[in-house]
């Protein structure tokens, strides 16, 4: 394909050779660029664009987290102001997260379910943090109801938030053999180091070390090798692998 008699290779090439430019990266990216326009893109994209999309999330996801620190209650202020001058789903969904966002799980549930009721019941952001908001609220057989009914009908959707969050909703309800599979798949499938902690946390507290003692293994390693800030974002779900180890000793 082509435009304007430039191969779309070439395009893309040129978009990298920007970013490279614009992110101060090493001069010979260019040249690996303008060389091997195909290729080079790709190992661009894979070695250098993608990695630093991921740092881009990781510090606007700490910018959020400061900024909630220094004023815990301005996004539920501003959201809610929103939503009472505009009363439109967008901003009463934004309110519902807001609220998610600073422990009120029982208003958060009742704004998402509200939202239920309206043209976008089937939007699957909704519901995904309609379940979050049920799960947080204690009611994890409703958090049920809506994660199955998202996975059946929308099963490339964020797969791993479903599954965990989904794992969760089944170790609340009691479905340990449930909450088990579906920890194990997510481990298995995505690897990440969210999905090897609540597998290793389940099988824990389920009596399981042998389960259990593979993610902790990997997790430590992840752990010892993580930078600073990452090891700061994870703070929390750190501090649950290692209650649920102390636990289990």
């Amino acid at each position: 394909m082509q435009f304007f008699g430039i191969g779309i290779h070439i395009i893309i090439a040129i978009f990298f050779a920007v970013h490279a430019v614009r992110t101060q990266r090493e001069m010979v990216w260019l040249l690996v660029l303008f060389l091997f326009p195909l290729l080079g893109s790709i190992v661009y994209f894979v070695a250098v664009f993608l990695p630093s999309m991921r740092l881009d999330h990781s510090a606007a996801k700490a910018g959020r987290a400061l900024q909630a620190g220094l004023d815990p209650g301005r996004e539920v202020r501003e959201a809610q102001r929103a939503f009472e001058l505009t009363p439109t789903a967008h901003n009463q969904m934004r309110l519902a997260s807001a609220l998610l966002e600073t422990g009120q799980a029982a208003k958060a549930a009742e704004q998402y379910d509200a939202c239920l009721q309206g043209p976008f019941a089937r939007d699957a952001e909704l519901r995904l943090g309609a379940a979050h908001a049920r799960l947080a609220g204690g009611n994890a057989a409703g958090a049920i109801a809506l994660l199955e009914a998202l996975a059946a009908e929308q099963p490339n959707f964020r797969p791993e938030q479903v599954g965990i969050l989904l794992g969760q909703a089944y170790a609340a309800a009691g479905r340990q053999d449930e909450a088990g599979a579906q920890f194990a798949a997510a481990a298995q499938r995505f690897g990440s180091l969210e999905a090897r902690a609540e597998l290793a946390i389940w099988a824990l507290a389920n009596g399981k070390p042998q389960v259990a003692e593979p993610e902790l293994q990997e997790i430590e390693r992840t752990r010892k090798h993580m930078p600073a800030h990452s090891r700061t974002l994870n703070r929390e779900l750190f501090r649950r692998v290692d209650a649920a180890r102390a636990q289990a000793r």
